[in-house]
């Protein structure tokens, strides 16, 4: 099926979101860099299900998701996605997408600091609590876009 290629501006709930992960994904790279000097050579790279360290490492980024967020007409849709509907499934994808990426760049700091904290021994492990956080905190955004895709006539 044809899918255009809509250039559909930010809302402001969209730039508010990636004010505010961005924001805080930059704040935890200068934390890293001002702490740089402190860590040891392995950092935490990998936590188990009780948020406890199960392998060390070295860091490194991704950036799929920003990719993806700027490309909606290769996201998944229903076949009923026709001309009349395709802006606002393409809005509620994109949507979706961008809290889900800023979601993941706040807990991404939230991993950062306490990856620092752990690799300087002022704590043991990233807390049994993590997990449980991030698997609600990412479906929330998910079940919203289910729900309103549902919605789109």
């Amino acid at each position: 099926m044809y899918r255009p290629m809509l250039k559909l501006p930010k809302t402001k709930y969209e730039k508010i979101w990636d004010y505010f992960g961005g924001g805080l994904f930059v704040l935890s790279i200068l934390y890293i860099f001002v702490m740089w000097g402190k860590l040891p050579e392995e950092i935490p790279g990998h936590f188990n299900g009780a948020g406890e360290v199960d392998r060390w490492g070295s860091k490194m980024l991704w950036i799929l998701l920003v990719l993806l967020e700027k490309a909606p007409h290769m996201h998944n849709y229903p076949a009923r996605l026709n001309e009349s509907n395709v802006e606002a499934f393409y809005l509620n994808s994109r949507k979706g997408l961008n809290e889900i990426k800023n979601l993941c760049l706040i807990l991404f700091a939230a991993i950062s600091f306490q990856m620092i904290r752990i690799a300087l021994g002022k704590a043991e492990n990233i807390g049994w609590w993590f997990l449980p956080i991030v698997l609600i905190v990412i479906a929330i955004p998910i079940i919203k876009g289910i729900v309103a895709t549902t919605k789109i006539k």
